[in-house]
Order: structure tokens, then C-alpha cells, then sequence
């Protein structure tokens, strides 16, 4: 990707007109890189017969010709540019010998939907070689979520006599009470926090922001937290004041580090290793809908832009549904007769 002009164009076009994260525009940059790769490795084994400089168009026919680059030593954009509907679904082909899972390959995919929809919008083609591609059917996966129970085993964990430990049972109350992303709760600043209006100032993904309700407890919680870090804060230079979580050092913490708390906490508490942070954001949709929330006003405080993403828990509540009433009325019970 280091020498592809059209590329770092394209994560330009992402992050500055598109406005998408940091960390989404160099998820899109690593997927590119693979398939510049394998683009690549597929013209060095081109037939050596083959005319370096013939014209190549895309399979739709309707693409302007472009040199097809079967050198060794041809420009990766020239590479691209010549890329047609074959080529595609080889590597998609090849994607799937080397067993990435279906989810992984439609992300792939929808990469390169996107960065050849962007290149007939900047008239480099004048075809998308991607366009008519289907995605990969997904395995639908219900999220996992927590019971009230062990919710409150995972919560009551962390020991709050000391500033770290403080700190730790404040994340995870803030991540269950108000359900936002782990990516999003690290973002948080001191001033983000409304104690008098019982809500946080999330900035979300594509720097869109919103108001999520936070839960009283909680509050107190992140109160609590909050006196420590300041007093630790007053002996130390180096705490970043506009911060809330914080590392040992005073300075914001990240999201792998959260996860490693969380690792800790889950050990302690005897429940699933396998658990993650995202949990809590499962657990609380799920139990919102538990409770009566309304779809639309969950998918407005998990900041989902579309609903069909929001539906996925209505499964799970119909599920628990279903087993509690399979538990009140046993199907094989020959009392059920009479």
C-alpha cells in the first residue's frame, strides 16, 4: 500500500470527507494492503506469453481499457485500476482456502465495494468490478448477554478502596448502565459527565455524538472514582486533567487495556473467560427490552444507525421468553392431559 497513490486517496476521502475513525480508515488500509498483495502475486504468475502492455476491460464491458500489468516491477495502482470482476472473485477464492470466516470475508468484500465505488466516482474507471458480486450469506449469531446475576457478581468485583480498583468498578458500571462501546467509554472526558442531568456526552462512530442516560449508581460510582483520581492527581505532574479513565501513569487509557481489566475481573468472579467488554453492551440492549423499552429508543441509546442492527436483540428477549414459558408449561408432562 506504501506506493499506491490511490489508495492513500481513498483513506484521505474516508477520514476527512467521510469522517470515519483513525482506527476504522486503517482497518480499510490493512484489508487493501492484502488484496494489493494478492493482485500482486496473481500478475507475477501471469502467463509470460501474455502481452505486458495489451487492453484489458471489465467484465460489465462497459469499463475503459486499461494496461493489464503483468510485469514484476508495474506500479500497484496500475494493478488496480486493471482489476476486473475475475480477479475478484479469485481472491475471494482465495480468501476462502486460507478459511477466513464468512463475517471476515464480507467485510473484504464490502472494502472493495467501497474503494471501487470511490474510483468510478473519481472517474479512474468508469465500472466497479465489485458491483456485481454478492455478498457471502452470514451465519446469524445471536450476541451473548449476561444475566442479572451475574452482572452483579462481575460489578461488585472490583475492590473500591483503592483508586485503581475505583477506577475499574466505575468502567464497568458505566459500560452496563448506559451500554455505549468500549471505544467510546476510553473517548470519555472529565466534562462529558452530567451528574445533575444523569446522562454522558458520547462521541460515537463517524464522530457522530450523542446523550446516553446513565443510572444513579453508576454516578456515585464514577463520584467515588473520581475524589481518588483527584487527589492522586494533585501529586503527580503528568495526569492528564480532561481525562476520566485513566492509567497508572495519568494518562488515557485504552480499549486492549480495558479488556484486560475485564479479563481480571472475570477470573475473580468464576465467570466465562470468553466474556468481553461488548457484553455489557449486549446486556444492557437486552435487558432494556426485558424491561419494556421500546426498539427505537434502544437503538437511539446504543447509537445504531440503522434499526435492522438494533432487531438482533428482540431475538433474545423472544428467546428467554420462550424458555420461561417452556419451563411454566412443560411439553412432555402427562399431567398436561387432563
Amino acid at each position: 500500500m506504501e506506493d499506491s497513490i490511490i489508495i492513500h486517496k481513498f483513506l484521505d476521502y474516508l477520514t476527512y470527507e467521510r469522517r470515519f475513525s483513525e482506527h476504522t480508515a486503517k482497518c480499510y488500509g490493512a484489508d487493501l494492503t492484502q488484496f494489493c498483495e494478492f493482485v500482486r502475486g496473481r500478475s507475477e504468475s501471469d502467463s509470460p506469453d501474455a502481452d505486458p502492455m495489451s487492453l484489458h476491460a471489465h467484465d460489465t464491458g462497459t469499463a475503459t481499457a486499461v494496461a493489464v500489468a503483468t510485469q514484476v516491477d508495474v506500479k500497484i495502482d496500475q494493478l488496480l485500476l486493471a482489476t476486473n470482476t475475475d480477479c475478484v472473485r479469485g481472491y475471494l477464492a482465495f480468501l476462502n482456502e486460507k478459511q477466513y470466516s464468512k463475517a471476515t470475508i464480507a467485510r473484504k468484500l464490502a472494502t472493495l465495494r467501497s474503494f471501487y465505488k470511490f474510483l468510478v466516482k473519481r472517474n479512474h474507471i468508469s465500472a466497479n468490478p465489485v458491483a456485481s458480486i454478492r455478498t457471502p450469506k452470514q451465519e446469524k449469531k445471536l450476541p451473548r448477554f449476561l444475566e442479572y446475576e451475574d452482572i452483579k457478581k462481575l460489578l461488585g468485583t472490583p475492590p473500591v478502596n483503592t483508586w485503581l480498583g475505583a477506577r475499574d468498578r466505575a468502567i464497568l458500571e458505566t459500560l452496563y448502565s448506559t451500554g455505549i462501546r468500549v471505544s467510546e467509554l476510553v473517548a470519555l472526558n472529565m466534562d462529558d459527565v452530567d451528574f445533575l442531568g444523569e446522562v454522558v456526552h458520547v462521541r460515537g462512530k463517524g464522530k457522530k455524538e450523542r446523550i446516553a442516560p446513565i443510572g444513579s449508581s453508576a454516578l456515585q460510582v464514577i463520584q467515588h472514582y473520581m475524589e481518588y483520581r483527584n487527589k492522586r492527581a494533585q501529586s503527580n505532574g503528568n495526569f492528564d486533567s480532561k481525562v476520566l479513565f485513566v492509567n497508572k501513569h495519568g494518562r488515557r487509557l485504552s480499549t486492549r487495556s480495558v479488556r484486560r481489566k475485564m479479563d481480571k475481573y472475570l477470573k475473580i468472579a468464576g465467570l466465562d473467560p470468553a466474556i468481553s467488554p461488548h457484553t455489557l453492551r449486549h446486556s444492557f440492549a437486552t435487558h432494556m427490552l426485558n424491561n419494556g423499552a421500546d426498539l427505537r429508543s434502544v437503538q437511539e441509546l446504543l447509537g445504531h444507525q440503522s434499526l435492522s442492527t438494533t432487531q438482533v436483540y428482540t431475538h433474545l428477549t423472544t428467546r428467554k421468553l420462550k424458555e420461561v414459558y417452556d419451563g411454566a408449561h412443560p411439553r412432555n408432562n402427562p399431567q398436561d392431559s387432563n
